[in-house]
């Protein structure tokens, strides 16, 4: 019953999926089908989904990660003054921006699990914090002066396919791995079902918990090497409202923010619908100010539904 009730979820927000294409492709007359268009709606959409994998670790052990949009600018403007500044190579300016994204994830973690500080606080005021590094390390100024090769990882392509996709889909796929094939798949899903129980038969919940923290900051940390990589200037300000993105996709993708249900592949789903929504009201001239309307209401109705879903399993 619960793989065919999961099986029913994943197929309602799939046909969503589908009506929303096949809306807006009869609405713009076929504009939005395009090839070359679809190819922007998931080069766009890459970001969100790399992120989104690992908050889909922190949501399923009943957490949340607000920080993630402020990591985003913070690690932009990282890795920006690494390269421009300190005049460090490329690909050693990557990976010491990833270790401190991984280093403030690890942090997130120790917060919630050693201060015993809920995650909704402690992760929004790393938000606030690392919002305000992001325009103390730029003096609220945009850095750029990047190698040009520099611009192959967010705007270059692998057999005609955006390399931000390749590696979205490569992140989804890992992910897939790691929960469904390993045994800290099974604690970070046992951990969200019942952390006492988990606890009870020997997994260390601190160091789950650490470690899906960690891997969230180290997904978006990637997601801003891109990000940086296809705007070829490091901006403080960018990841504003990221988080929010993020989290409505990985809700979207029926994954519980109580806890221990959910699945990549609904999540997957999840960053399609919204990568589609966005650019159907872009291309229908819908204001910015109506696409925030609609964002929103989108995260509450996926709430809404999960909170109803979980209802009514306690009243049968």
């Amino acid at each position: 019953m619960k793989r065919n009730k999961k099986f029913g979820e994943q197929l309602g927000i799939l046909i969503v999926l589908i009506f929303l294409v096949v809306y807006f492709s009869a609405v713009t007359k076929g504009s939005f089908i395009r090839a070359d268009n679809l190819l922007n709606i998931v080069r766009q959409v890459s970001m969100i989904g790399i992120s989104a994998v690992g908050m889909t670790f922190v949501i399923l052990t009943a957490g949340i990660d607000l920080s993630v949009g402020s990591l985003m600018s913070l690690i932009n403007i990282v890795c920006a003054l690494l390269m421009v500044k300190a005049g460090l190579h490329p690909v050693f300016a990557i990976f010491l921006s990833l270790v401190v994204s991984c280093c403030i994830g690890l942090l997130n973690g120790l917060i919630v699990t050693m201060a015993k500080i809920p995650p909704l606080i402690a992760t929004l005021g790393m938000m606030i914090s690392l919002r305000g590094m992001s325009y103390l390390l730029c003096d609220g100024e945009p850095v750029d002066g990047f190698e040009d090769w520099f611009r192959i990882i967010g705007q270059g392509d692998i057999w005609k396919t955006p390399i931000p996709v390749v590696i979205m889909l490569v992140t989804f796929i890992l992910g897939w791995i790691f929960l469904n094939k390993t045994t800290y798949g099974r604690y970070i899903y046992g951990i969200g079902g019942n952390e006492q129980a988990s606890r009870l038969s020997g997994v260390n919940v601190t160091a789950i918990k650490c470690l899906v923290y960690s891997l969230s900051s180290l997904l978006t940390g990637v997601a801003a090497i891109i990000m940086l990589s296809r705007l070829t200037t490091g901006q403080p300000k960018i990841g504003t409202g990221f988080e929010l993105d993020v989290i409505t996709a990985v809700v979207l993708g029926s994954v519980s923010i109580f806890g221990g249900q959910g699945r990549l592949t609904g999540v997957f789903i999840g960053v399609l619908i919204m990568g589609v929504l966005r650019n159907g009201l872009v291309i229908l001239d819908v204001s910015e100010y109506y696409q925030q309307v609609v964002s929103g209401m989108v995260l509450l109705g996926a709430v809404a539904f999960d909170n109803l879903s979980k209802n009514s399993k306690n009243t049968t």
